[in-house]
């Protein structure tokens, strides 16, 4: 795999909660100019983003972030406000309590409330990978297999670890075959992004593979 097929797997991420507009402007630029697949950035940025790239780039946002702990019709919402105002991809965290009681038809329901209010646009769930047992893991590739979605998702990388090699392989086995993969939180190194891409993660969620690459150049190498 070229560097270039590389960053077309690479969901250039912004989420620090100091983020200005100067900062989603660079974003954005950067996402633009290496054709990556899409730029994640906070809910109050998508509108003003996606009028900036002008249908150059798909606008990602977050819901429920980082906590997943938000009422299901407040992630409803929050996906539809999202994609009124110009994102074609929606990340969702989960409820990890919910997950934790066994109130898997809950967390079901709710994934499927939150990918009809997207519709054909791109829902991926967060399951934070960090805080679950291999069981619970396994069990949310069938939940999220079963609710539609189009993604599970590592990782928000606001919380005690990131994505893992082991679990994308774990994802690999046990998912849907409609269902992607997205590895994010804590990829460092050009190394590790192509390795995630090898075990069968389809997007990255990274602030840092970009930056690498300007590096790379910056540099001469």
């Amino acid at each position: 795999m070229t560097q270039e097929e590389m960053l077309t797997h690479v969901d250039h991420t912004l989420l620090v909660q100091t983020a200005t507009w100067d900062d989603i402007k660079q974003i954005l630029d950067d996402a633009m100019k290496y054709k990556v697949a899409s730029a994640c950035i906070p809910a109050s940025y998508v509108k003003e983003a996606a009028e900036y790239v002008k249908g150059k780039l798909a606008i990602c946002t977050v819901i429920g972030f980082p906590n997943g702990y938000a009422t299901t019709a407040s992630k409803v919402f929050m996906a539809k406000d999202a994609v009124n105002n110009g994102a074609k991809e929606v990340d969702m965290v989960i409820n990890i309590g919910w997950l934790k009681d066994k109130k898997y038809d809950e967390l079901e329901s709710e994934i499927k409330a939150v990918k009809e209010a997207v519709g054909n646009l791109v829902l991926k769930v967060i399951i934070e990978t960090c805080l679950l047992t291999d069981e619970e893991k396994i069990k949310m590739c069938e939940i999220v297999t079963k609710a539609g979605a189009d993604y599970i998702k590592t990782s928000t990388g606001f919380s005690t670890a990131g994505a893992t090699f082991d679990d994308v392989k774990l994802f690999s086995k046990h998912v849907g075959k409609n269902v992607k993969i997205k590895a994010a939180g804590g990829i460092a190194s050009l190394d590790d992004a192509y390795k995630f891409l090898e075990l069968g993660a389809d997007r990255l969620g990274t602030s840092r593979i970009v930056k690498l690459v300007k590096g790379q150049e910056a540099t001469g190498y």
